[in-house]
């Protein structure tokens, strides 16, 4: 995520990225205080004979002592499913109205042990479900993301802790256990309840499109709704209308119908939390972020909590983020202190993947060998019409052993196993240096000839591996902070292709977030560039087999 500019301690730091989010603590099979006797029954161990390993590591704590045995506890269970809508989770995915009306068949003086038995993993089987799917995800993310290649495990449910809170009644409290307990997880919660409250009102005012761009010093309706469509976002809690996300902004300005300084201070600020160039002008653009109903944006904050329930385990605490859709990459430093830069990341077309690897070397004046997707749909069709093409761009000719190759001798409709390869120098598209790390995708950070790039507000043209502005920098801290003796500007002066070692490697993480908590806590909406979003949700709606 996900990176904010909190301190990520091991709670704040804790691993979105957002920052660096780490594993629930307590061991997963140590005995709790569950009274060892009596025990559940014959009944109850002859099913949890054939129940999963789940449920049997969690009745093994309890010395196989039944939990769900009274109609109080099993409402708490009742009642605690339904609060997980407010994680973005669908409640009815766990039945617990089934749930609550099979309670009172077992329940009932003189029913026989087989159907307590039923009953009691059945209840069970319906806790442990939750808790996975609030600790980890609902969704399995390789179904839906070609691209994704994340490997992070989450930590075993604590479950002596868990079974602890259930002698105590408190179902609740088992929950909280496997909730991800990180700042930006929680930023996002509180989001999604607020947007919610908004969606309750009757959400925010459509803008009318118009003939021309609202424009600092305009005048008229158009303005007035501009402006209560702003204020809409923070004045439906316990704040005044003009001390929301937008305290500039108020619903009875001196002059509403006025586009003054507050109100494009406040636009400007939208812009930038949207990823939009922030020039105060309502334009397209900026007319259909505003426009984007609030159901919508609900339903994204769902999409980056559940990818927030993916990823925030077990990061360590120093490490680099990519942000894909946010162009934005941090690195965490061993100090405590964040490096930030902008980045230019793949085209829809040619998508940056989401993966996790470990950044191992450097390359210094790299040369650049024309990967096989750009050279067959973007150099070929070039070299064929100009043959002068490879001479302009400094591109060499190198069999498959990397001889190098006369290009009058090449039948350029079918140059067989040919390689292109640029030399280093100031027009080279990698740069002075390149950031490796090992990945079955073949993408890695680098610098480039192109930083005009930089300054755009949507940065998705590259063919999927990251550019990186001031990247010279990043490299020196990588240097430092690994205790690795090089000089990275020495070593670029003095023109050789290299490889560096660092000494000690450090964890890379390229993810992909549409919703991002600001260090003010307002949520920040990107465009969704890879079209992630909708196979998420969808995934997030459908119903799941207990």
């Amino acid at each position: 995520m996900f990176a904010t500019e909190v301190r990520y301690t091991r709670l704040h730091r804790g691993a979105w990225i957002l920052g660096a989010w780490l594993a629930l603590s307590g061991p997963a099979m140590a005995q709790s205080d569950a009274p060892a006797s009596p025990k559940g029954g014959q009944a109850l161990e002859e099913r949890l004979a054939e129940a999963s390993s789940r449920l049997r590591n969690l009745y093994a704590v309890r010395g196989d002592h039944p939990i769900w045995q009274d109609a109080e506890i099993v409402d708490a269970l009742v009642e605690s499913l339904k609060t997980l809508d407010a994680d973005g989770l669908v409640p009815s995915d766990y039945r617990p109205d089934e749930l609550q009306a099979a309670a009172r068949t077992a329940l009932m003086d003189g029913t026989d042990d087989e159907t307590r038995a039923r009953f009691e993993l059945q209840a069970s089987r319906t806790l442990m479900t939750a808790l996975m799917h609030l600790q980890r995800g609902k969704v399995d993310p390789h179904r839906i993301d070609d691209d994704w290649d994340l490997s992070i495990e989450p930590p075993s449910l604590d479950l002596a802790a868990i079974s602890r809170a259930l002698d105590d009644g408190d179902v609740s409290a088992a929950i909280d256990l496997a909730r991800p307990p990180y700042e930006p997880y929680e930023q996002l919660r509180e989001g999604l309840a607020h947007y919610r409250e908004i969606e309750r009102q009757g959400g925010w005012p459509a803008l009318m499109s118009v003939e021309e761009p609202l424009r600092p010093g305009d005048t008229g309706e158009g303005v007035t709704a501009l402006r209560e469509r702003l204020a809409s976002i923070g004045n439906t809690q316990v704040v005044a209308a003009d001390e929301g996300y937008y305290p500039s902004v108020e619903l009875q300005a001196p002059e509403p119908r006025v586009y003054d300084e507050a109100l494009v201070d406040a636009v400007r600020r939208f812009q930038r939390h949207h990823l939009l160039a922030d020039d105060g002008v309502v334009g397209p653009r900026t007319l259909e972020a505003l426009n984007m109903s609030v159901d919508r944006r609900i339903d994204q904050i769902r999409a980056n909590m559940e990818r927030a329930r993916w990823l925030l385990h077990g990061l360590p605490e120093s490490f680099v983020l990519v942000d894909i859709a946010g162009y934005d990459l941090r690195y965490f430093r061993p100090n405590g202190d964040t490096w930030r830069a902008r980045i230019v990341v793949g085209q829809p077309y040619r998508r940056t993947p989401s993966l996790r690897s470990e950044i191992t070397h450097l390359t210094i004046n790299p040369t650049w060998t024309v990967p096989p997707t750009i050279m067959r749909e973007d150099v070929l069709p070039k070299v064929r019409r100009d043959p002068g093409y490879l001479a302009t761009k400094n591109l060499s000719v190198l069999s498959p052993s990397g001889k190098q190759l006369d290009p009058n001798s090449i039948d350029w409709s079918n140059p067989g196993g040919v390689m292109l390869r640029q030399q280093a120098g100031p027009n080279n598209p990698l740069g002075q240096l390149v950031v490796r790390f090992p990945n079955d995708h073949m993408v890695y950070l680098h610098d480039t000839p192109s930083r005009g790039l930089f300054s755009r507000s949507q940065r998705a043209l590259s063919s999927g591996c990251i550019r990186v502005e001031g990247v010279l920098e990043l490299a020196q801290l990588l240097f430092d902070d690994t205790d690795t003796r090089a000089n990275v500007r020495r070593l670029i002066a003095d023109g050789k292709t290299r490889n560096v070692l660092l000494a000690r490697h450090v964890p890379v993480v390229l993810h992909y977030w549409t919703v991002q908590p600001e260090p003010d806590g307002e949520l920040a909406f990107r465009p969704d560039i890879y079209d992630r979003d909708g196979a998420l949700i969808e995934a997030l709606d459908r119903s799941v087999t207990l």
